[in-house]
């Protein structure tokens, strides 16, 4: 959920070069991301890669690389991985769609992300995968009985923080706040943004149904609001207020409401709007705030803009740490997709880093975005299972003289 879904980060060039497919040597320091490990192994490891559809893969990467992406990581680990693009870029835009995997197998290394602290390989292995999607909801250009909460636009005050960006007298852990002449305090949290903390700085873009319709929105950070008079308007994030992010499901849970089996957006919003005394209680209890903004420059039938600046592609879009990885990075993924209408289907796919957001932390954490509408949100909302993560690095010797070359 990313919750979905920060701004365009400016551009990373980390200085030690990639491993790599032959194991490391005992004298050479393991590949590291964070708290992982990073282990190499070979592509015809990777169960079902030869028979993914890479060119979908290769035309998400593609989208990536026309934009300035990546983040700026707050201390880059001396045996930190390379994660430049520039020359598998470079590269992409001449290979055809049949030969994305010898693109991949000649551009990329594989290395499997491996957390520490487990005993059973199986559990080292494991991370963890959740989905999200474009929700589809009515609303209004202007306040009526039947819409009454507003979508917000960004604050002119709001001053977003980059990843390891802190501000003087502020909690570092506050990844946003509010400009007061020269200096800089907390954002307001949810709910006193809600009980009028923003006065004339807050401006409605549109008005929906209630604050469950809201909060979905914001947990998804993007969404498609139907208008009355028939048109469909995107809104897309643009920014929030920094605060810690509260799962408003989970509160549920653990508030011994609903039971988390069988748990779908559909049951825990019908909760929601049958309780609204409690409802209000909890949705408060998520600090974070979501603004927005209208986005008309996106095709129709294409995704909303994640965080790379791009549209989306509906299950090849993956958000990621983005403190940890930078967008365009392939991975692929092993675990296992729901159907809405009973059991699931193995998932072996290879996905483009494109989006991150607020709860998405850890290196082998990962929000697959799902696409738009109801039956995208019932399978977003069944996913949360453990999957292997295995993360592409670009070679140090790719250059688009190797475009498209056999492994």
């Amino acid at each position: 959920m990313p919750p979905a879904l920060g701004s365009r980060l400016p551009a990373l060039v980390l200085a030690c070069a990639a491993a790599g497919q032959a194991a490391a040597s005992p004298a050479t320091a393991p590949l590291r991301v964070g708290e992982a490990v990073l282990e190499p192994v070979p592509f015809t490891a990777l169960p079902g890669f030869a028979g993914d559809d890479l060119a979908a893969a290769l035309a998400a990467f593609r989208a990536t690389c026309a934009q300035a992406s990546g983040p700026v990581l707050a201390e880059a680990a001396p045996n930190a991985p390379n994660q430049d693009l520039s020359g598998p870029c470079a590269a992409a835009s001449a290979v055809p769609p049949d030969g994305a995997k010898g693109f991949f197998t000649r551009h990329f290394s594989a290395y499997r992300v491996l957390r520490p602290n487990r005993d059973a390989a199986t559990e080292r292995t494991a991370g963890f995968l959740t989905g999200y999607f474009e929700p589809e909801l009515d609303g209004s250009p202007v306040s009526t009985p039947d819409f009454t909460v507003p979508a917000l636009g960004r604050p002119d005050d709001l001053v977003s923080l980059e990843p390891g960006e802190t501000r003087p007298g502020l909690d570092p852990a506050l990844r946003a706040a509010r400009r007061d002449g020269d200096a800089f305090l907390p954002y307001p949290d949810r709910a006193a943004i809600e009980d009028g903390a923003l006065g004339a700085r807050a401006r409605p873009l549109l008005w929906l149904r209630d604050a469950v319709d809201l909060l979905v929105l914001q947990v998804q950070g993007s969404g498609r609001v139907r208008l009355p008079d028939g048109r469909s308007v995107r809104l897309a994030y643009d920014g929030r207020n920094g605060r810690p992010y509260t799962s408003v499901a989970r509160l549920i849970v653990t508030g011994g409401h609903l039971p988390l089996e069988g748990l779908t957006l559909a049951r825990w919003t019908g909760w929601l709007r049958a309780n609204p005394a409690i409802a209000r209680d909890l949705i408060r209890r998520n600090a974070s705030y979501i603004f927005f903004r209208i986005d008309d420059g996106i095709p129709e039938g294409a995704g909303p803009r994640g965080g790379a600046g791009v549209p989306l592609t509906a299950g090849r879009s993956l958000a990621v740490d983005a403190t940890l990885w930078r967008y365009g990075l392939p991975f692929w993924l092993e675990g296992s997709l729901p159907d809405p209408d009973g059991g699931s289907a193995p998932l072996r796919r290879l996905v483009v880093a494109q989006d991150t957001g607020s709860a998405i932390l850890g290196p082998a954490r990962g929000d697959l975005y799902l696409g738009t509408g109801a039956r995208a949100g019932a399978t977003a909302g069944l996913l949360r299972d453990p999957a292997r993560f295995v993360v592409l690095l670009p070679k140090p010797e790719s250059g688009p003289g190797t475009a498209g070359a056999a492994p």
